[in-house]
C-alpha cells in the first residue's frame, strides 16, 4: 500500500469523530451542481466516491439524487452504513470502480478527489458516466481571507509543516483541463462550539499522522489563542467550497480507461 493510500484510510480511526465534527456543505453549493451540470439532482443516479461517512450522499438524497456510495475504508464504510442503512454502499477506490458503463447521471467526489491517481481516476469517471453526464469535484478550503482563520493557519504551519485547513484540498488535475469544466468559488460559514472545531481540525489527515501527544498538545495551544477570538466558546469558521463540474463529452471522444464492470 502507497503512503497516499496509507493517509487516506487514516481516518478510519476518528471515523464518529469526523462524522460529528466535519462541516457540511451549504444549499448554494448543490443550486450550483444542478446549474453547471445542466440537470437537477432529483433523479439523478450519482455515485458519491470516497464518500467517507456520508456527510455529502446524506445531503445528495435530501435533493432528491439516488445515490450509491463508494468509500474504501472500513472504519468510514462502517459509520455510513449506520447513518444511512439503506443507501447502496460499495468498498472501492475511485481509481478502479466495480461500476457499469454509462450507469451514472452524475459522478461526485467532496473533499477525497485528491486521494486518487487522475491518470486513472479521471478515464474511471468518465467510463462510468453516460455521455453528457457530470463530473464533480468540490472541497471546503478554509477562508484565509477571514484574519483569524489565517492567524491559525500561520501557526499549523510552524507544527506541522502546512495547515490543517488546506491539507485535504488539491485541486482537478491537469487531465480535467482538456475537457469541458467550469470552476465556480462559494463562501459560507458555521458557528459551533470550541470543542467541536477542534474536533474538526483534529479529525484532519495532517494529525492523524502527527501523532497524539503532537496534536494534543497543538489542539491545547489552539484553544487557548481561539479563545481570545472567540471568548464565548463559540467559533464562526468560515469556509470557501471549490467546485469544478466537468462534463463528459460524447462517446467518441471519451478517454478510455478500465474495461466494463459489473
Amino acid at each position: 500500500m502507497d503512503p497516499m493510500t496509507d493517509r487516506a484510510l487514516s481516518f478510519d480511526a476518528v471515523a464518529g469523530q469526523y462524522d460529528a465534527a466535519r462541516p457540511g456543505y451549504p444549499p448554494v453549493l448543490f443550486d450550483a451542481v444542478e446549474e453547471l451540470s445542466g440537470r437537477p439532482l432529483r433523479g439523478s443516479r450519482v455515485v458519491d466516491i470516497g464518500a467517507g461517512t456520508g456527510i455529502a450522499t446524506r445531503l445528495l438524497r435530501e435533493r432528491g439524487a439516488d445515490v450509491t456510495a463508494v468509500e474504501p475504508g472500513p472504519g468510514m464504510a462502517a459509520q455510513l452504513r449506520r447513518t444511512l442503512p439503506d443507501t447502496p454502499l460499495v468498498r472501492a477506490f475511485g481509481d478502479a470502480l466495480p461500476i457499469a458503463d454509462a450507469s451514472a447521471d452524475l459522478v461526485t467526489y467532496a473533499q477525497s478527489w485528491h486521494w486518487t491517481d487522475p491518470a486513472r481516476s479521471v478515464p474511471e469517471a468518465l467510463r462510468v458516466l453516460r455521455p453528457g453526464g457530470a463530473l464533480a469535484l468540490w472541497w471546503n478550503v478554509a477562508d484565509l481571507a477571514v484574519p483569524w482563520v489565517a492567524a491559525q493557519e500561520g501557526r499549523l504551519h510552524l507544527v506541522a509543516g502546512a495547515g490543517a485547513h488546506s491539507s485535504d484540498g488539491r485541486r482537478a488535475g491537469s487531465l480535467l483541463d482538456d475537457l469541458p469544466t467550469v470552476r465556480r468559488e462559494l463562501r459560507w460559514t458555521r458557528t459551533v462550539p470550541l470543542d467541536t472545531h477542534l474536533a474538526n481540525l483534529g479529525s484532519h489527515s495532517l494529525f492523524r499522522v502527527l501523532g497524539d501527544d503532537a496534536t494534543e498538545a497543538c489542539l491545547a495551544d489552539e484553544r487557548v489563542e481561539l479563545l481570545k477570538v472567540f471568548p464565548t466558546g463559540l467559533v464562526e469558521e468560515a469556509y470557501v467550497v471549490e467546485l469544478s463540474v466537468t462534463i463528459r463529452p460524447s462517446a467518441s471522444s471519451v478517454v478510455q480507461g478500465p474495461s466494463s464492470r459489473a
